[in-house]
């Protein structure tokens, strides 16, 4: 089983039951996974903040996260505001983002980028795989960091040879992880008290000068 297919699997098992995608090259082995295995749905997007506002929003609704499939630095950043919205939110989303073939990347690419940077940029979790063999376990590390309460964002960098390459195996979930709670906000008591303000009689209100020509 190729590395595609290993998280294709990975993920329904972990309860993973969508993926919205604006895949390009890097990805399309993956994208073979999802027309395989047509338990996990896969909505087509036409642009990558249509598929992480869509994640985001699934999130909310369901409390269950679904998965992003974007490509490369270029695409991760055409989702990051919907992304920022999710990590505001607490919203659980599994971010697949595609990268280089591992042995290319010494060839500075037209889209290659710092493509982990930007990741941590929205993301509460991150992990690059490089290696066939441990993708499995990595995108079940990522669901269950993503569906540890409160929620959060988790981004799996997948490279092209990763996910082309065999001797991967899918894995059963993992528990999610509880986060370190947010800081207690003491929050108003409504309706607040307040104090009657007369207003002044009218006889100390100083008169309006006479309109003059």
């Amino acid at each position: 089983m190729n590395g595609a297919h290993a998280v294709a699997r990975t993920l329904l098992n972990s309860g993973v039951e969508v993926c919205f995608a604006n895949p390009g090259t890097s990805e399309l082995h993956f994208v073979a996974a999802l027309d395989d295995d047509p338990a996990l749905r896969a909505v087509p997007c036409l642009f990558e903040g249509v598929a992480t506002g869509a994640a985001d929003g699934y999130g909310r609704m369901t409390g269950r996260p679904a998965a992003t499939l974007l490509h490369l630095g270029p695409g991760l950043g055409n989702g990051l505001a919907n992304l920022h919205n999710a990590r505001r939110a607490g919203t659980p989303v599994v971010n697949l983002v595609g990268d280089h073939a591992t042995f290319h990347k010494k060839y500075d690419a037209p889209l290659e980028s710092d493509v982990d940077a930007l990741a941590r940029t929205v993301s509460g979790w991150v992990r690059r795989c490089d290696n066939p063999g441990t993708v499995g376990g990595d995108v079940a590390e990522a669901v269950a960091a993503a569906t540890g309460a409160p929620g959060q964002v988790a981004t799996v960098l997948l490279p092209a040879d990763v996910s082309w390459s065999d001797s991967a195996r899918p894995v059963p979930p993992v528990p999610a992880r509880p986060q370190l709670p947010y800081p207690r906000v003491r929050l108003p008591q409504w309706p607040r008290p307040c104090t009657p303000v007369s207003a002044p009689p009218c006889s100390s209100v100083a008169p309006r000068p006479a309109n003059r020509p």
